[in-house]
C-alpha cells in the first residue's frame, strides 16, 4: 500500500490544473491515469479541425497563461503543447496505464482506501490517501444510444470520439446522429472531403458565431444573463435569420442561462447552417430503426446510408469505481450540490471539472480543492 496526502484520478485539463495548484502549496500528491499519456482526450480522441470554441482568455488553466503570440481560437495541437508545458513547468508526473478499480472511506482509518489496476505490470496496486480528487471528467466514456437493428448496419459505426477526418468518407452516404458541436463540426467537416451527409437534431439548439459567444461571456461579467441572452437571440436571429423552417429550433431559455442551469451549450456555428440552408446538408429527424444499411425515421423516410457518426457525447464513469460518493455524485457520476458548490463531497472527497463550465470551471474548482485541503491540512497540524 502506498501512503500518500492526496490522490488525483485522471491527467486530464482537470487533473493538471489541480496538480498545479496543490504544488502551489507544496502538497504533495499522486496523480493516476489509466490512459498511457496526459490529456488523452485531446491528444487521441479529437478531430483534425478541432479548436478550442471559446476565446482563449475563457481557457486558460490556473498559473498558466498562453504564449502572447496564441491566436484568439487555439488549435487542438497548440492546446495539447500547452498541456504538456503545464506537466513540463509544475514537474507533474502521472502515473500512466494505472485504471482505478475500487475507492472506499475506510471510517476507522480516516481514510480513503484505493485499489488500481497496473495496466503495464498486470499487478493490482493499493493506495491509502487523506484526500481524493475526482478528475476523470464528465467525458471518460463514449456514449452511443440504443437504436433497434443498429447491430445489423453493414457499414461503419464510430462515436465521434474516433472520427479524425471526412477524407476516408469520400461519396459516401454519411449520417452523423447529435448536433452539438462536434456534431455539426464533423457534418461540415465531411462535406469538405465531399461526402453526402445529413444529420439528426432532435433537440432545439441556440445556433451562434464565436464573436457573439466571446461577447456574450464577457458582458456577463456586467449585466443580468437574461438582458445577455436577449442581445445575443436578437443578434443570432439577425445573422442567421429563423432556422425553424430548416429543422433547427431554439430552446425557450436563452443561451447563457441554458448554459449555467443544464451545462447545455450553444452551437458555434464554423458554417454548417449555410449548408444546411443550400440544402447540401440534409436535416433527419429521430430514428425509428435500422435495418440493413436502410435507416427507418420516425416520419416514415427511409434512406441508405454506408456509414453512420454518432456525437451523441459521453458519460462519467466515476461511479463505477467510487464507492462511498453519494453525497457529492448522482447515478450519472455528476455532482448532486448546485454549481458554486459541486466541488466538495465528505470525508475529503471532491470533483473537479464536472461543473459543465468548460475551461474556466475546472480553474475554479482546481483553486478551490487546493485551498480547501491546505485549511484542512493546517486544522490537523494545528
Amino acid at each position: 500500500m502506498e501512503n500518500v496526502i492526496v490522490l488525483i484520478v485522471g491527467a486530464g485539463p482537470a487533473g493538471l490544473a489541480t496538480a498545479a495548484c496543490l504544488s502551489q502549496f507544496s502538497i504533495p500528491y499522486v496523480i493516476v491515469e489509466r490512459e498511457s499519456c496526459s490529456a488523452s482526450l485531446w491528444r487521441n480522441r479529437a478531430y483534425d479541425r478541432l479548436k478550442l470554441h471559446l476565446a482563449k482568455e475563457f481557457c486558460e488553466l490556473p498559473h498558466m497563461s498562453y504564449p502572447l503570440n496564441a491566436p484568439t481560437y487555439i488549435p487542438k495541437t497548440l492546446f495539447v503543447k500547452y498541456l504538456d508545458d503545464c506537466v513540463e513547468r509544475f514537474n507533474i508526473q502521472p502515473k500512466y496505464l494505472t485504471s482505478l478499480e475500487s475507492s472506499t472511506f475506510d471510517n476507522e482509518e480516516k481514510c480513503w482506501s484505493i485499489m488500481a489496476h497496473d495496466m503495464a505490470k498486470s499487478t493490482i496496486v493499493g493506495f491509502t490517501a487523506k484526500f481524493l480528487v475526482v478528475a476523470s471528467g464528465e467525458n471518460s466514456a463514449e456514449n452511443i444510444p440504443m437504436i433497434p437493428g443498429l447491430q445489423s448496419f453493414p457499414g461503419d459505426v464510430i462515436h465521434s470520439s474516433s472520427y479524425k477526418s471526412g477524407k476516408s468518407y469520400f461519396g459516401m452516404n454519411v449520417l452523423v446522429v447529435g448536433s452539438g458541436n462536434s456534431g455539426m463540426e464533423i457534418a461540415y467537416d465531411l462535406v469538405a472531403h465531399g461526402a453526402n451527409t445529413s444529420i439528426i437534431i432532435r433537440s432545439p439548439i441556440h445556433v451562434m458565431t464565436k464573436e457573439l459567444i466571446r461577447l456574450g461571456m464577457t458582458l456577463a461579467h456586467r449585466l443580468p444573463l437574461n438582458l445577455v441572452d436577449s442581445l445575443l437571440v436578437m443578434a443570432a436571429n439577425l445573422i442567421f435569420v429563423d432556422l425553424s423552417r430548416y429543422g433547427i429550433r431554439r430552446p425557450k431559455m436563452g443561451p447563457m442561462i441554458l448554459k449555467s442551469e443544464t451545462g447545455r451549450s450553444a452551437v458555434i456555428d464554423v458554417g454548417t447552417v449555410g449548408l444546411i440552408k443550400k440544402g447540401i446538408i440534409k436535416v433527419q429527424g429521430s430514428i425509428s430503426k435500422i435495418m440493413g444499411d436502410i435507416v427507418e425515421f420516425q416520419c416514415s423516410k427511409k434512406i441508405s446510408f454506408d456509414a453512420i457518426v454518432f456525437a451523441t457525447g459521453y458519460k462519467s464513469t466515476a461511479n463505477i469505481w467510487l464507492k462511498n460518493g453519494e453525497n457529492m455524485l448522482n447515478g450519472n457520476g455528476l455532482p448532486i450540490k448546485e454549481y458554486l458548490n459541486h466541488w466538495k463531497g465528505e470525508n475529503g472527497l471532491y470533483c473537479v471539472g464536472l461543473g459543465r463550465r468548460g475551461f474556466a470551471g475546472i480553474a475554479a474548482d482546481a483553486k478551490n480543492i487546493a485551498s480547501d485541503i491546505k485549511s484542512v491540512i493546517g486544522t490537523m497540524s494545528g
